[in-house]
């Protein structure tokens, strides 16, 4: 099979994580264009959370080319559909239930086009045995395949873009391009010296109570919030509307709200703080892509689920960390314990983590990139 193949590809993407989803299917389209060449459509639902990440987005067109991609809004008519409509690859993000139509169209098509399920990235181990298995239509001639992110050589790894590794080392570096990033959000020579911390987080988090243990602890924090994350909780901390470029100390905590910003400066913005609070998917794997030390916020689910998730993915990554173990759990109301008790502890153990990433990423490094080892899948089934 020529390795020309694929040259068109669609992503169908509705948003349920506010920037989660429309985040990791926007690195993916970029990707596919940008280092494999393909023509790439993006569907996406909500154009509004899409363009809190990327300015440049027109939430009021239907049809919009960003960068080379065509983004299409996925209205609840979706109307019909052709094989000439139809591309070589179609990426279905989360298992979202295409238009009817154009699956119909899919079967019409000859070669048919490679069917994908693209699922969540989990570290629990059943997702190995489930990786490339496929699924066929009930009435249709077509076989989907599930497609999983994950680990392990034994999933389809995580997602990162050609030179990111490099490009992060070059700016952590150089502390004073760190120094006129965070700048650019009211951080001074001395807050620079400070523990800098960035939150991303669900409303349900207990940050109330971190950010006391931060105003009356021994070390001086700035904690970076983007605008609109656990908003009544810095309301009540700042004493005003927490808009972009409110700020305020209490003791030795400086907390600064900081403006949504494009996926790429947000990746700057991890790189260059020394603890990373992040939340659902894409953001946790920028977080591991950062080599810094980070808390993972995950997505609930019903039934507890998630706490079954988070400690698959605990148990792979905190090797002997068990502060970060402690401090997550307590984080995702999978266990209680008292924050003045559980800070300190896992403060302590940021040089540890540190050298645990660093460890990290050199695992994850081996596994290649998932957009590579995704198409690399997709030409097998040709």
């Amino acid at each position: 099979m020529s390795l020309e193949f694929p040259r068109t590809l669609a992503i169908f993407c509705k948003v349920v994580d506010n920037y989660g989803d429309i985040g990791i299917c926007w690195r993916l389209a970029r990707q596919f264009h940008s280092e494999h060449g393909i023509a790439v459509t993006l569907w996406v639902d909500d154009l509004a959370s899409f363009r809190r990440i990327w300015p440049a987005v027109d939430t009021q067109a239907a049809l919009q080319d960003i960068g080379g991609i065509a983004v299409r809004h996925w209205p609840d008519n979706e109307g019909a559909f052709a094989p000439a409509d139809i591309p070589d690859v179609v990426i279905e993000f989360f298992g979202v239930d295409i238009p009817p139509g154009y699956i119909e169209a899919m079967a019409q098509c000859e070669p048919r086009p490679v069917w994908l399920n693209y699922e969540g990235l989990s570290a629990e181990e059943w997702v190995e045995g489930c990786h490339s298995l496929p699924s066929m239509h009930p009435r249709l001639k077509l076989t989907k395949h599930f497609f999983f992110p994950g680990f392990t050589d034994k999933t389809g790894g995580l997602l990162r873009e050609r030179g990111l590794v490099e490009e992060r080392e070059r700016f952590q570096a150089d502390p004073a391009a760190m120094a006129a990033f965070l700048g650019r959000f009211g951080v001074g020579a001395e807050e620079m010296h400070s523990l800098k911390v960035s939150l991303f987080c669900y409303p349900h988090a207990p940050v109330a109570e971190l950010f006391q243990v931060w105003q009356q602890g021994s070390t001086k924090v700035t904690c970076l919030v983007p605008e609109g994350v656990a908003r009544e909780q810095v309301r009540a901390f700042i004493g005003a509307e927490p808009n972009a470029g409110a700020a305020a100390t209490q003791g030795a905590l400086t907390l600064r709200v900081i403006p949504f910003m494009p996926q790429t400066d947000y990746d700057r913005l991890l790189w260059a703080c020394d603890f990373n609070v992040v939340r659902g998917e894409d953001s946790w794997v920028r977080a591991q892509w950062a080599a810094r030390p980070f808390l993972w916020h995950i997505y609930p689910q019903d039934e507890n689920l998630h706490h079954v998730k988070l400690r698959a993915f605990l148990q792979k990554y905190a090797v002997n960390v068990q502060a970060l173990v402690d401090f997550s759990l307590r984080w995702n109301d999978a266990r209680e314990g008292h924050m003045d008790a559980l800070w300190p502890s896992l403060q302590a153990e940021l040089p540890t983590m540190t050298r645990r990433a660093r460890e990290w990423e050199t695992q994850m490094l081996a596994n290649g990139d998932l957009v590579s080892n995704l198409l690399s899948f997709v030409r097998s089934l040709r």
